[in-house]
């Protein structure tokens, strides 16, 4: 295991690192979470009228769920070509298709104009949503984790996790003042298309942050030394990413899809499916289950870089496990505060389980980085990462939503997320600590012949 000897870049050029992934990811989860939110409130009104609610409710968060699919197909192309010419060309591609398919989404017809034609679209451009977004946070936390001080890895490389609260804090509060100064008849008409056009502004404002920073550093010691052992005609031939990956690391891919059930299922069930639960079940108003939500990501936000700078003194397993454990423990108090409607105890509800979250999101950057080969570390973290969420976030308010129709109760959907929190332990509990890696101790990633490589080497390239 190599010791974290990196040097510390220049204050100021790490910040701008870090500004510059931050504001990407937070407009790409802008983005996804806007359409999210959307979905619960006004989708299954304008593109599925000719459902019941509940089923329409379901339908819409179909489409939802059609984003996590390609999720895993982004990571996979955005990985082989982030790992082959860098990741910063990768965030900026990621960053326009995102933007873009968000602005086309604001201009779409609904149903009423163009029938079924009309969620056929919605399912498209949602899949572009999703295909950009398995792109993105892979490129994001490794621009951070590669150019970062070693030392403090777990606090800088949480900073592009706060893109995630940060984008729900923006998505909600713009819905949020929409439909607090708009009619429901008027949101419902036009007015949910305005945080959807406000989007192309996001994205030039992110392209020309992403556009100043330089490639990673780690990431170019790699790819010089490739290019120099193509001069050597005696070296070995150096393997797709994605067939490194899965030789060389398939353990910590499995070890990473593990770790994001409890993180990813939570986190939708508390932030998305909760739109619909508090609305229909507690009945809390939409605007006020909406401000719960407002007021909890301001404080998610501010809970992971703590979190992430935890993980620098006691490593990422034990806070991740604090994490998984806590979530497990709070479903039920959860939905008992709900269900009494009140608002204090609906804010109360949805903040703690958001910082237990945060327990797992924030170190969730570094370990996963920690894992991998710098010339298939971007392949690597995004497979483990996106594969998971078609069995976790995907799902999670579908299902949700199911149990919540069939049973009329928040017993099941409570026993649900726990069990992905025993999930989650039982994943983090098995890997091993890896808070001390250098990630600038590069080996080349070749197909060596096993007796000249031994696979333990193969985990500190």
């Amino acid at each position: 295991m190599a010791s974290a000897t990196t040097a510390p870049p220049p204050p100021g050029n790490l910040k701008r690192i870090v500004a510059a992934s931050l504001i990407g990811t937070t407009i790409e989860w802008y983005d996804f979470f806007l359409y999210g939110s959307a979905a619960a409130l006004v989708f299954n009104k304008l593109f599925f009228p000719d459902s019941d609610p509940l089923v329409g409710t379901l339908l819409s968060f179909l489409t939802y769920a059609v984003g996590f699919a390609a999720r895993p197909l982004g990571a996979l192309v955005f990985g082989h070509y982030g790992d082959r010419l860098g990741r910063k060309k990768l965030l900026v591609l990621s960053l326009l298709l995102m933007g873009g398919a968000t602005f086309a989404i604001g201009l779409l017809p609904t149903h009423a104009t163009i029938g079924t034609a009309a969620p056929v679209l919605l399912t498209v451009l949602r899949l572009v949503q999703g295909f950009a977004l398995g792109g993105e946070w892979g490129g994001a936390v490794l621009l951070v984790s590669e150019h970062g001080d070693a030392r403090r890895r777990g606090f800088w490389a949480s900073w592009p996790q706060t893109g995630a609260p940060a984008g729900q804090l923006l998505a909600t509060g713009v819905l949020s003042v929409l439909t607090a100064v708009l009619s429901d008849a008027a949101f419902g008409s036009w007015g949910w298309r305005i945080p959807f056009l406000l989007s192309g502004v996001l994205v030039i404002v992110g392209l020309w942050i992403r556009l100043s920073v330089d490639e990673s550093p780690v990431f170019k010691q790699a790819l010089a030394q490739a290019e120099a052992r193509k001069a050597d005609r005696t070296a070995e031939t150096e393997k797709l990413p994605l067939v490194a990956v899965l030789r060389h690391h398939w353990r910590d891919v499995l070890v990473a899809m593990g770790a994001r059930m409890a993180e990813n299922i939570s986190y939708y069930v508390i932030t998305a499916f909760i739109l619909v639960y508090a609305t229909t079940s507690a009945g809390v108003s939409k605007q006020t289950a909406l401000n719960a939500v407002l007021i909890a990501s301001a404080v998610h936000f501010a809970a992971i870089p703590a979190w992430g700078a935890l993980s620098d003194r006691i490593g990422r397993r034990p806070v991740y496990l604090m994490g998984a454990v806590g979530v497990g423990l709070w479903m039920f108090p959860f939905f008992s505060l709900i269900d009494t409607g009140g608002f204090g105890n609906l804010i109360l509800a949805v903040t703690v389980g958001l910082v237990l979250h945060g327990a797992m999101y924030a170190p969730q950057a570094a370990f996963f980085s920690e894992m991998f080969a710098t010339r298939m570390r971007y392949s690597g973290a995004s497979i483990g990462a996106q594969f998971a969420s078609v069995a976790a976030g995907a799902p999670a308010p579908l299902i949700a939503t199911a149990l919540l129709s069939d049973y009329g109760s928040s017993t099941p959907i409570a026993l649900y997320v726990i069990a992905a929190a025993v999930l989650t332990v039982i994943a983090v509990a098995a890997a091993k600590e890896t808070r001390h890696r250098d990630l600038a101790d590069v080996a080349p990633p070749v197909d060596a012949d096993r007796t000249a490589a031994p696979a333990a080497d193969a985990r500190t390239l």
